[in-house]
């Protein structure tokens, strides 16, 4: 099923597909930027309660800069100094992100019309054509993703991507997540977990030195389940920038395996994240000072979190990360599952 989303400046109508399961999760999807835009599940007096921050129309994410339910690539987080070298050749991407480049650079993905390949009642299929020197990046890319609503309540996301030549390859969704309900306000009574014992430090830029870092007795240690706010202020060198939680934690184990979670005692809902990468970004909307979202909600800063799965940031310049290239003509794959349920 899809309805009307709105029309662009460019005069190009967006379109919105609604994913459901029986249960009563209902996700859309926009043709958009491959935008997630809405995830409603039951909470726990059986009301729909959409988690995730967004906008009421196709003209909210044109203007929008803060990247709700966005799909990041070429390169999802930072890429040090805007440039790398590939097989002895150095490339320059655009840099958005003072001197480095932040998700793939100017002209994101999420700021562009894609495919819709297939549609059924629980899935859609997007892809998008990324050309040679698209970002500054080689190789004519084909990116696919494909979105479905499981009767176990799983939102899964399946990325699918090859080139014509060697590249890098890094994808990520950046949706923004309440689980007491977009528009609630801040999450930091929400418990949240991290399968981690270590996370990457990084510079005042945000750009990993290199250095694993244990997180036990820090505030980086989410092993144990604990609110996001009680140590978010914490007199701790890390959280550099004095607002919150942007950093990424070195998942434990290999293959697709539960990265972190989720809790709203207000709702009673939770959510499970999975994936078979390498890391995860928890970010806080520290740089959510003011947008206007879904319903006339007001967002602000801390009043969601986003469970970025991903290859470590900056991973390019640090050989001693697993490396996010890919071969030329083969086929890359990867997962992500958000799964909800009340606990």
């Amino acid at each position: 099923m899809k309805r009307a989303f709105g029309t662009l400046k460019t005069k190009e109508k967006a379109e919105l597909y609604l994913l459901k399961n029986e249960k009563g999760m209902e996700v859309a999807i926009s043709d958009y930027g491959a935008t997630i835009v809405n995830v409603i599940v039951p909470d726990k007096e059986g009301h729909p309660t959409d988690v995730v921050l967004g906008y009421d129309d196709v003209s909210g994410y044109e203007k929008g800069d803060r990247v709700f339910g966005a799909f990041v690539g070429r390169v999802a987080n930072r890429i040090a100094g805007g440039s790398f070298t590939l097989n002895g050749k150095t490339y320059e991407l655009t840099k958005n992100d003072g001197d480095n480049t932040l998700h793939g650079g100017r002209d994101m993905m999420n700021k562009r019309m894609w495919k819709v390949e297939e549609s059924t009642d629980n899935s859609v299929t997007l892809s998008l054509d990324s050309p040679d020197g698209d970002q500054g990046f080689p190789g004519n890319l084909k990116l696919t993703v494909t979105y479905t609503v499981t009767p176990e309540n799983e939102l899964e996301i399946v990325y699918r991507s090859t080139a014509d030549a060697d590249t890098l390859l890094n994808l990520t969704n950046h949706s923004y997540f309440n689980l007491a309900g977009q528009g609630s306000g801040d999450v930091l009574d929400q418990k949240v977990t991290i399968s981690a014992d270590y996370f990457t430090l990084a510079d005042a830029q945000s750009i990993p030195t290199g250095e694993l870092t244990p997180v036990k007795g820090t505030p980086m240690d989410f092993n144990e389940a604990k609110a996001i706010g009680q140590d978010i202020e914490a007199d701790y060198q890390p959280l550099i920038d004095g607002k919150g939680y942007d950093h990424n934690w070195v998942i434990r184990g290999e293959g697709f395996r539960k990265a972190a979670s989720m809790y709203s005692d207000k709702t009673g809902i939770h959510m499970d994240v999975y994936t078979d990468l390498p890391g995860m970004q928890l970010y806080t909307a520290n740089y959510v000072d003011y947008e206007k979202g879904k319903g006339g909600a007001e967002y602000r800063i801390r009043n969601a979190a986003c469970f970025e799965t991903q290859f470590f940031p900056d991973a390019i310049h640090h050989s001693e990360f697993a490396q996010p290239v890919i071969k030329a003509n083969e086929l890359f794959t990867s997962k992500t599952v958000y799964q909800f349920s009340i606990q």
